[in-house]
C-alpha cells in the first residue's frame, strides 16, 4: 500500500491549503463512452460506474471544479447537452446507431466519438478544459487522444480490467477480447494518473499492466449518505414493498449477468430449503435488476433456473428501480447477497450497509474493503452455494443478527461519503497537473 499515492480519508489542513494555493483544474472533460450518467442503473450496461460518475461530478462541482461529461447518444431525440446539476453538463455525442449497439461493438465507433468530442472542444477558446478524466478502457482511448491534442493531463479510472475478469470468469461466461487487454495496457502507459478503488486494484494495475506505482492513486468510491440511510427502518420499508414482516429476505440487486452470480444465491436458497423445508413459508428472495452483458444472451435464464430448482414460489423478480426505491429495498432486506466473481469495489455493498443492512459477499476484488467480515457482514471464499446457504441459515435462526450487523454496517458506511472521495479526487487532479507540467517543461529543455 505504501508504494501508491494513497488518497483515502479526510485532507489535512496543509493538504487543503496546498490545494487552494496550487492551480488545480477548473474544468474537467469527463468521458463515459459506453454508458450515460443519465441511464437507470441496473439496466443494460448501466451500473455502479453510472452512480460513481454522477455523484463524483456533482461533488466536484460543489468544490468549484466544473465537469462536462461526454457520453454516446443512444436516442435520436436527446438534446445535445443536459445540465445534470449546477456545474455539471452532459454532452451527447453521435457515434454509431442510436440503439441496438452492444458494448462489444463500440471500439469501431471510437473514431466517430472522438470526432464529436473534438467538435465540442473546437467551439471553445483554447485552454477550455484543464484535464481529462476517462472512465473504462473505451473512454481511455478517446481521453488519450484528447489529452494529447489539448495539451492537458489524463486521469484514468479502469473500473474493471480484462485480465482480472478473465482470471475470474463464471462458468460459461465469455472472456474479454485481446483487443481490450492491448487497449488497457496502452492507456496505463499514457495516463498521468490512474485512480484505483482499492489497494488491491492498485496492485493489479502494477502486476498485470506494469503500471508505475507512483502514478497510481487509491481513492475509495463513496455513497450518498443522505439517500442511503436506515431512515424509518426495516418494518416500514417492508410494508411499503409488500414484504412479510417476519420473513427472511436475502436480496440480490444489480445487473443480471454471470459475472454478478445471482444464480449462486438461487442455488444457495435451494440448498437451504432442501435442508430446512420449514423455512419455505417464511423466505422471500427478491432479484432486483435487469439482464446485462453476457446475461442478455439468456434474458430469462434466471427465471428458468428458479423453476428448475423448485424455488420459483419464493423468488420475486423485479425490474431495475431508481435510487430512492433501491434504498428501500436495501432497508427491507435481511441481508444483501453479492456472490460476484469479480468486483473492482462493489458500490452496492456500501449502499446497502449505509441503509443499515448487512452484506453476504464473495471475498473478491474490493469487497473485503467494503465489508468487514464478521462485523458488518460475511465474506465467503469461492462460490459454493452450500457456503452461502450456511450463512443464510444463521440469519434465519438468529433473530437479532440482521439488526446487530446492520447497525455496525451503517456506522462503517459513514466513512465512505462522496465529499471525501471528491476531495481526494481533486488532489489526484492536482498531482496529475503538476507532473504533466514537469513533463512538458522537461520535454522543452
Amino acid at each position: 500500500m505504501s508504494q501508491y499515492v494513497s488518497r483515502l480519508g479526510r485532507r489535512s489542513p496543509s493538504a487543503a491549503s496546498r490545494l487552494r494555493r496550487a492551480r488545480r483544474p477548473r474544468r474537467v472533460a469527463m468521458l463515459s463512452v459506453h454508458t450515460s450518467p443519465l441511464h437507470q442503473p441496473g439496466t443494460g450496461d448501466a451500473g455502479g460506474m453510472n452512480v460513481y460518475i454522477v455523484e463524483l461530478a456533482q461533488r466536484l462541482a460543489a468544490i468549484d471544479i466544473d465537469v462536462e461529461i461526454f457520453t454516446r447518444a443512444t436516442s435520436g431525440g436527446l438534446p445535445p447537452t443536459v445540465e445534470l446539476a449546477p456545474g455539471v453538463l452532459v454532452r451527447h455525442i453521435d457515434a454509431g446507431p442510436y440503439e441496438g449497439l452492444a458494448k462489444e461493438d463500440l471500439p469501431a465507433q471510437l473514431c466517430a466519438f472522438t470526432h464529436g468530442v473534438m467538435q465540442a472542444w473546437a467551439g471553445h477558446r483554447p485552454g477550455h478544459y484543464d484535464l481529462v478524466h476517462s472512465h473504462y478502457w473505451l473512454s481511455g482511448h478517446v481521453g488519450w487522444l484528447a489529452a494529447q491534442r489539448w495539451g492537458v493531463p489524463l486521469v484514468h479510472a479502469m473500473h474493471t480490467m480484462a485480465k482480472v475478469k478473465n482470471a475470474n470468469l463464471a462458468d460459461g461466461d465469455t472472456p474479454e477480447p485481446a483487443a481490450r487487454v492491448i487497449g488497457e495496457t496502452q492507456i496505463v502507459a499514457a495516463a498521468d494518473r490512474l485512480i484505483a478503488n482499492t489497494s488491491e486494484e492498485a496492485d493489479e494495475l502494477v502486476r498485470h499492466y506494469s503500471a508505475d506505482p507512483g502514478k497510481v492513486a487509491v481513492v475509495h468510491p463513496g455513497v450518498n449518505l443522505d439517500r442511503f440511510c436506515p431512515a424509518d427502518g426495516r418494518a416500514a420499508a417492508r410494508a411499503r414493498l409488500d414484504l412479510p414482516q417476519d420473513a427472511l429476505v436475502p436480496l440480490f440487486a444489480g445487473r443480471i449477468q454471470p459475472l454478478k452470480a445471482p444464480d449462486v444465491l438461487l442455488r444457495a436458497v435451494a440448498v437451504l430449503l432442501d435442508e430446512r423445508p420449514e423455512l419455505r413459508s417464511r423466505i422471500v428472495v427478491p432479484i432486483v435488476g435487469g439482464p446485462s452483458g453476457s446475461g442478455l444472451a439468456k434474458p430469462e435464464g434466471l427465471q428458468k433456473l428458479a423453476a428448475r430448482l423448485g424455488i420459483a414460489d419464493v423468488v420475486r423478480f423485479r425490474p431495475p428501480v431508481d435510487q430512492e426505491q433501491l434504498a428501500d429495498w436495501f432497508r427491507a432486506a435481511s441481508v444483501l447477497v453479492m456472490p460476484s466473481y469479480s468486483e473492482s469495489f462493489g458500490l452496492v455493498a456500501i449502499e446497502a450497509q449505509a441503509a443499515g443492512t448487512p452484506v453476504l459477499a464473495a471475498s473478491v476484488g474490493g469487497l473485503p474493503v467494503a465489508v468487514r467480515d464478521g462485523e458488518t457482514g460475511f465474506l465467503v471464499r469461492g462460490h459454493d452455494p452450500a457456503d452461502y446457504a450456511r450463512v443464510l441459515s444463521r440469519f434465519a435462526d438468529e433473530a437479532t443478527l440482521a439488526d446487530r450487523f446492520g447497525s455496525a454496517a451503517a456506522r462503517h458506511a459513514q466513512s465512505f461519503g462522496w465529499d471525501t472521495a471528491a476531495a481526494a479526487t481533486a488532489e489526484v487532479y492536482l498531482g496529475a497537473t503538476q507532473s504533466h507540467r514537469r513533463r512538458v517543461r522537461s520535454a522543452h529543455g
